[in-house]
């Protein structure tokens, strides 16, 4: 059975070594990995597209 695309995602990047320091840690960072992507695929052309 196929993985679920955010499934994938997480496989795939979930590996990543978060370099903020853990007090400025909001928002986990698949999750920003994840949002940044999904806005990519719907038109964004930068941070401040994602933001919105």
């Amino acid at each position: 059975m196929p993985k679920k695309p955010l499934e994938a995602i997480e496989e795939h990047f979930g590996k990543v070594t978060d370099p903020r320091k853990e007090r400025t840690k909001e928002h986990k960072l698949i999750d920003i990995i994840a949002i940044a992507i999904c806005a990519v695929i719907c038109g964004a052309e930068g941070w401040t597209d994602i933001e919105n």
